[in-house]
């Protein structure tokens, strides 16, 4: 636990905990520890195998700015939170024979108790949704995509369900819409043509075809609507506006419970936009 003042400040017991908990305090760090907090969240793949003074680097700032930022967060130093990263992560994308080793480290292997396990996660993730979610920004989206002459949807690896979902609705709901894939290498942004909106979903680490895209397509003046885990990472800079959802995960499994409601719910409100449009 750091100290601040007369106060004890917890330090974050998961990754989800140590963003809601940077998003609090964000507006009111200081410019170095600003900096710090930027680089950060956009790349925070790296912290579990950098020594501080990489990540420092990478801040341009010295290396007691970013303990500093470390104590900000309620961690003692450096050494707790890269403790946090690699305990949850190792290194971030552990494979799947490791995820399923920390599952039975837990004794939670029962098909019975996963299930329960990722119920009350799922219910944690949509709690936080709704404590953290920006409405301004929800309406935002929805006028962007209900406008949009054809709904573009790219999201890769873990995001595609979510994307691949949002497809079928908005399809059901006789909504022009291109779900985008990188097979064969083949880039697609020909398809997108003005007074269009693409919709990209990424999660940290995020995905390097789904940001370039967002990125052509914003300079291309094109509106890019963004879902993610972190409201400061690489879409901040190409989206028009940002949705946050991010998931509890059980032994470094991860449903993505709260961006397929809140993407679901998306869908519906733009459908019923276009529909009330017509």
């Amino acid at each position: 636990m750091a100290a601040t003042g007369n106060e004890t400040t917890r330090a974050p017991e998961n990754v989800s905990e140590l963003l809601d908990r940077l998003d609090g305090i964000d507006a009111s760090l200081p410019k170095r520890l600003g900096q710090c907090a930027g680089f950060l969240r956009q790349n925070i793949h790296l912290v579990a195998v950098s020594t501080v003074a990489d990540l420092a680097a990478g801040a341009g700032v010295q290396p007691s700015a970013f303990m500093r930022f470390c104590q900000a967060l309620g961690f003692s130093g450096f050494s707790e939170m890269q403790a946090l990263f690699r305990a949850e992560y190792r290194e971030f994308r552990p494979d799947y024979a490791e995820r399923l080793s920390q599952l039975r480290q837990r004794g939670e292997e029962g098909p019975e108790l996963l299930v329960a396990n990722f119920a009350e996660a799922g219910h944690k993730s949509l709690v936080s949704l709704m404590n953290t979610l920006d409405g301004e920004r929800l309406q935002q989206a929805c006028d962007i995509l209900a406008a949009a002459g054809t709904i573009h949807l790219v999201g890769l690896r873990r995001a595609f369900a979510i994307v691949s979902t949002m497809g079928y609705m908005l399809d059901k709901m006789q909504v022009p819409t291109v779900i985008h894939r990188t097979s064969g290498q083949i880039e697609s942004d020909h398809a997108i043509r003005p007074g269009d909106a693409l919709f990209a979903v990424s999660f940290a680490p995020f995905s390097q075809e789904t940001l370039q895209l967002a990125a052509r397509t914003h300079e291309r003046g094109i509106p890019v609507v963004g879902l993610s885990d972190t409201a400061d990472g690489p879409l901040a800079t190409t989206a028009r506006t940002l949705l946050v959802a991010r998931e509890v995960d059980v032994g470094a499994f991860r449903v993505p419970t709260a961006a397929m409601t809140l993407a679901t719910s998306l869908a519906v409100a733009v459908g019923g936009m276009r529909k009330e449009g017509n």
